[in-house]
């Protein structure tokens, strides 16, 4: 059997609150936008950016609640790591149209913003293992 390897790294900021919602079936998801810039001197040079937006969607499951702890924790703004797998979804527009989107399925959210004075560190890992009490 051939091996294969589908795996995002991401680190951006978030563009707005996360929109949290729960399944029929009563799971938790959150989904956010979350921007990733670069920048660069072109031949005269003048600094160019170039930002990216990216879909990044947070699932709770039997074994964790990530999706729980982003919408507790992730905001506008927040400077976020993220990492998952991609995904392509086609589903039928208003329209009648055929429409792609593609999606970051998180695993791993770490969060980059400097945390409170009162905690001694200044990044906060939430992954899946991590399971709120």
């Amino acid at each position: 059997m051939s091996r294969s390897l589908n795996k995002v790294q991401l680190i951006g900021h978030v563009g707005k609150d996360p929109e949290y919602t729960f399944t029929s079936g009563g799971t938790a998801v959150a989904t956010f936008r979350l921007a990733t810039s670069e920048s660069w001197k072109d031949k005269n040079g003048a600094l160019q950016e170039s930002t990216d937006w990216h879909t990044i969607v947070v699932w709770n499951s039997q074994y964790r609640n990530l999706a729980d702890i982003v919408h507790k924790m992730v905001h506008k703004g927040s400077r976020i790591y993220v990492e998952g797998k991609l995904k392509y979804r086609t589903f039928d527009s208003r329209d009648g149209s055929k429409r792609t989107v593609t999606e970051i399925i998180a695993d791993s959210i770490i969060l980059l913003d400097a945390k409170p004075a009162s905690s001694e560190s200044g990044t906060q890992s939430i992954s899946e293992e991590h399971n709120e009490e």
